[in-house]
């Protein structure tokens, strides 16, 4: 693998929320040295003098679903495996053009996906992937009409979730897809959107079913996350040991209280009610599903607002399904106006890396960590928004140390 030296650079310390100038050597995909003074001890296959530019981590998004490739989950079921791969390439090629280097899946790729990406089958972000989402019967991870009694669909079929009922289901579906590899396990603790059969505001598993997926994460050193709104589903997942709470958009400032107090992470995901509202039914929800998007739209801004005052940890998500994939970078945004920009940029890189239990591999331009990194012709610091326009702003973007976009020669 080549050796990358990026000489004069301004870093963005992701940590710190400041500029330094600096020098970055990159060795074999890792960030091998920084200084802030010339690095001549080691020899590279190409030096890039940035000339003062930007140079800062490669995004993360935290909460996103590849194959979603339609937002009618019940009809992605019903499509070819090949096919939706097919359609997914191009999504994950696409996340990688906007500056993302990791996401996050919540539900639907699995290890063949992140090992394609890691091979370099397909172009895109590095997947960190939890396989299928554990739902019970007629929760958010169920995708029955009222009247279809079909059995559950097989792992073999293209789905974000499984149906499990009771703690041994529990528990073995979540030891299934730690065996398969997953980088965290996934539940559904509330109702949601595009579930045909559930309440926003309805609970989901109960006490002992979600201790029960936490134990076993922990026992394999992983993590859950959690599908969930209100504050009753959100500190009840958070008093059992979940780890990252997603969405939130129903939560008040007592909730953000438990969140703090258990050491939890929120990931919220505006971007998926805008675009679910203006764009959800001709990308296949249901009526039923577009009426309960008013249900958590309006309250979401006011939620993370909620959640900074609360000193809440926070990561950037998306959740966007379909063509509606655009959308990725608004999440900037519509976070900007009530998170500050040093905070909204740890969110993207090295508040994400934390709560996902990878401090330090990622979101940092430090020794050890992957050598995801992009050269920006503005400071994101002076204006969060340079980074909603990839196109004109991302003159480089480096993943594991190899270009994938590359305008500074």
């Amino acid at each position: 693998m080549s050796t990358t030296l990026f000489s004069n650079a301004s870093i963005l310390d992701t940590r710190a929320g400041a500029l330094k100038d600096g020098h970055v050597l990159i060795r074999d995909g890792r960030i091998a040295e920084v200084a802030d003074t010339p690095i001549t001890t080691a020899t590279a296959d190409r030096t890039v003098d940035l000339k003062g530019k930007i140079l800062m981590p490669g995004l993360c998004d935290g909460h996103v679903h590849v194959i979603a490739v339609t937002a009618s989950f019940p009809s992605l079921i019903r499509m070819s495996p090949f096919y939706v791969m097919a359609r997914t390439a191009p999504i994950m090629e696409a996340m990688l053009m906007r500056g993302f280097t990791t996401v996050r899946d919540g539900g639907g790729a699995d290890f063949g996906i992140a090992k394609a990406v890691d091979e370099g089958h397909i172009t895109g972000p590095r997947v960190l992937f939890c396989g299928h989402a554990l739902s019970p019967a007629g929760g958010h991870g169920d995708m029955r009409s009222p009247g279809e009694n079909f059995a559950d669909v097989g792992y073999q079929h293209p789905s974000l979730g499984m149906v499990v009922n009771g703690v041994p289901e529990v528990r073995r579906a979540a030891r299934e897809e730690l065996r398969r590899g997953c980088d965290h396990v996934k539940i559904m603790a509330s109702g949601g959107v595009s579930s045909p059969t559930d309440r926003i505001d309805s609970d989901q598993f109960s006490r002992e079913e979600i201790a029960a997926a936490v134990e076993e994460a922990a026992m394999a050193n992983r993590y859950v996350m959690a599908h969930t709104y209100s504050s009753r589903a959100v500190t009840r997942c958070v008093e059992l040991g979940v780890r990252t709470v997603e969405h939130g958009n129903l939560i008040d400032a007592a909730c953000c209280a438990e969140i703090v107090k258990h050491e939890a992470y929120l990931v919220p995901t505006l971007a998926t009610y805008f675009a679910l509202k203006e764009e959800g039914a001709e990308n296949g929800l249901s009526d039923d599903m577009v009426a309960k998007i008013d249900d958590v739209l309006g309250s979401g801004v006011a939620a993370v607002e909620t959640a900074q005052r609360a000193g809440v940890k926070m990561a950037y998500g998306t959740d966007l399904l379909g063509r509606m994939h655009r959308h990725q970078l608004n999440e900037f945004n519509l976070r900007k106006d009530v998170v500050p920009t040093p905070d909204l940029i740890r969110q993207a890189t090295c508040g994400a890396a934390e709560a996902f239990m990878a401090d330090g591999d990622f979101g940092v331009i430090e020794p050890g960590a992957r050598g995801d990194v992009l050269v920006s012709a503005g400071n994101p610091l002076d204006d969060i928004t340079v980074l909603t326009r990839p196109e004109e702003n991302l003159l480089a973007i480096m993943k594991g140390g190899t270009f994938y976009k590359n305008l500074l020669n």
